[in-house]
């Protein structure tokens, strides 16, 4: 199933994808897409609805796919060539930082610069969402607590992540930094997450294309490995790090985002992004 929220903030509809592409409202049968609609048993029960016979809605602007995220966590440096670009040593263990939750928005969301950015990136990325509760779990039953995949854009501050000290958070939670979507796609439908190709184009310039074969870490191991520090929970996201064709990484001379520039982005069954690049403006982030 491909599940999707759209509306206006507050006021998002549940819906799902069929198998034409037609957005069918999901409002009849819950109110929303909350984490307890991502465990295993809620999922079945919404495979046994007959598709036909919901209403046929067009949508308005999409949301995060699923209400009430708990965490944003996320991976770096899990793409051998991602971090060479970057001229950082392969980690021997997952790179883990969170994104707060004020990060994440609609696929096709704005994304709004922060005051005086001048080296905001592009990422895209794997998105595994949490179906059931996992707590020091093995690489052979981690899978079995996915309810999904998703699309994410992991923008990224350059200057506040590198430069100013500390750890990445300052560069990676800025408002809008997370798009996140069109679809929570359930795992069953993905299937294997280690053979998904992955794109990223700005301004119709391609600069990523990868696949998460070649994840130094893959989606299993991530989920047993966050699961000895932190439970999780339904709705937590994990992120899981970007192949090269970062801005950061283009030699001699890095490119950066800018107002009035276009991100397009994608991963193999999980659909597109678009996102249009703001100047600051407040009334943008909380559209």
């Amino acid at each position: 199933m491909k599940l999707l929220r759209h509306g206006p903030r507050g006021q998002e509809k549940p819906a799902l994808l069929d198998a034409q592409g037609r957005v069918r409202d999901l409002s009849g049968v819950m109110l929303d897409i909350t984490p307890h609609a991502l465990s295993p048993q809620s999922l079945q029960r919404l495979r046994e609805i007959n598709v036909d016979e919901l209403p046929v809605v067009e949508p308005a602007e999409l949301a995060v796919p699923w209400a009430g995220m708990g965490k944003f966590l996320c991976i770096g440096l899990n793409y051998a060539d991602h971090a060479a670009e970057a001229g950082l040593p392969l980690p021997k263990e997952p790179i883990l930082f969170m994104k707060p939750n004020n990060a994440a928005v609609g696929c096709n969301h704005p994304v709004v610069l922060p005051q005086g950015s001048v080296k905001s990136d592009w990422e895209v990325e794997l998105g595994v969402v949490i179906g059931s509760t996992a707590r020091y779990v093995s690489e052979a039953d981690a899978l079995r607590h996915i309810a999904g995949y998703c699309v994410v854009n992991d923008v990224s501050e350059r200057e506040y992540q590198i430069e100013r000290g500390g750890t990445w958070d300052k560069g990676k939670g800025c408002d809008t930094f997370g798009p996140v979507g069109p679809w929570l796609v359930t795992a069953d439908e993905v299937g294997d997450p280690q053979r998904l190709s992955m794109w990223l184009e700005v301004n119709g310039h391609r600069y990523q294309s990868g696949s998460t074969a070649t994840m130094i870490f893959g989606v299993a191991q991530l989920v047993s490995y966050c699961s000895r520090f932190m439970t999780l929970y339904p709705g937590d996201l994990i992120s899981t790090g970007t192949p090269p064709g970062v801005g950061m990484g283009i030699k001699p001379n890095p490119v950066y985002l800018k107002p009035g520039d276009v991100m397009r982005l994608g991963i193999e069954r999980l659909g597109e992004q678009r996102q249009t690049v703001h100047a600051w403006d407040p009334a943008l982030i909380d559209a």
